[in-house]
């Protein structure tokens, strides 16, 4: 059965990172069930990168009900967007099209009168000029993305790989979501009303190559007990100094940051209602549904059961 479209528009100066990221989300995705058909459009045949790579590519389709065009940044002061990408983006939403943009994507939203009186945002740099510039934008600050109706936008490059999985939860739950981000080493750890801190990324602010490497694999393996001399090895360094090292650079142990990070994962798959207790400690590295129960309550100070009436 086809699977939905998905429609990357490059243009001239556009930015090739902002398509990499939810480009390979949705690709991980595919290998644990979705079927998500991605094309590399453009109104012109080859077009050249922000970062100087040329590439050929199709010519913009017709977007139908459920199709979804992402458009990416590109710097505002160099960068002249086609009007027929705009005209493409007033056709397609028209038709019944999702349309979403990465980081000042949005700009070419905002042109395209898709932005008028909606919730939006971009890289935190550029939601002053935003808002100046379209006035009946709503622009929000400080937010990963924002979704209104079947308008998305995301603040920067990261955030839209956030974009790409908070869409892939929704269409194919969040265990689909989960595995495709722990195949990419990055974390289902925000929504669109979330800042930008995580409780990942606030523990790898550090530059200890061989505790990175142990904080990597701890994130690829939670259903692993890993033991403190294997994860040595993996570290390169003896098993007394990785733990002080490893507390040291993170201000937290080996085995409450493997929590946290089982926590996490938990928290996301408690979103889906198909997926019992004892499941989602399962795929998240628990013994038991009861020793969930008991680390949830330590961290949250409420039971599991709570947070999924909250999250439901």
């Amino acid at each position: 059965m086809p699977g939905r479209r998905i429609v990357f528009a490059y243009f001239g100066g556009c930015e090739l990172l902002d398509f990499a990221g939810p480009m390979q989300a949705f690709f991980e995705a595919n290998g644990f069930g979705a079927n998500y058909r991605m094309e590399h459009c453009s109104v012109t045949p080859k077009v050249t990168t922000n970062q100087g790579l040329q590439v050929s590519l199709a010519p913009l389709p017709t977007l139908d009900p459920g199709d979804l065009a992402l458009v990416p940044g590109f710097t505002l002061e160099t960068t002249r967007l086609p009007r027929a990408l705009i005209s493409w983006l007033k056709k397609s939403y028209q038709r019944g099209a999702t349309i979403s943009s990465v980081c000042t994507g949005a700009f070419a939203l905002a042109e395209a009168g898709l932005l008028n009186n909606r919730r939006c945002t971009t890289h935190w740099k550029r939601t002053a000029q935003l808002q100046k510039l379209y006035p009946s934008a709503q622009v929000l600050a400080d937010r990963l993305f924002v979704e209104d109706g079947r308008i998305l936008c995301s603040a920067g490059m990261t955030a839209g790989i956030d974009m790409a999985l908070a869409l892939i939860e929704r269409d194919h739950g969040p265990l689909v979501a989960a595995r495709a981000a722990r195949e990419m080493v990055v974390y289902i750890r925000r929504d669109q009303h979330h800042r930008q801190n995580s409780v990942y990324l606030d523990y790898r602010t550090h530059l200890h190559p061989g505790v990175h490497c142990v904080q990597d694999w701890l994130t690829s393996h939670p259903l692993q007990k890993g033991r403190i001399q294997d994860l040595a090895k993996i570290a390169g360094m003896s098993p007394r100094n990785l733990t002080r090292a490893f507390r040291e650079m993170t201000g937290v142990s080996i085995q409450n940051y493997r929590t946290r990070l089982r926590l996490e994962h938990a928290q996301v798959l408690m979103r889906s209602p198909e997926l019992t207790l004892e499941a989602i400690a399962s795929e998240c590295g628990f013994a038991d549904a009861r020793q969930l129960r008991r680390v949830w309550r330590v961290a949250h100070h409420a039971a599991p059961s709570r947070t999924r009436q909250l999250t439901q």
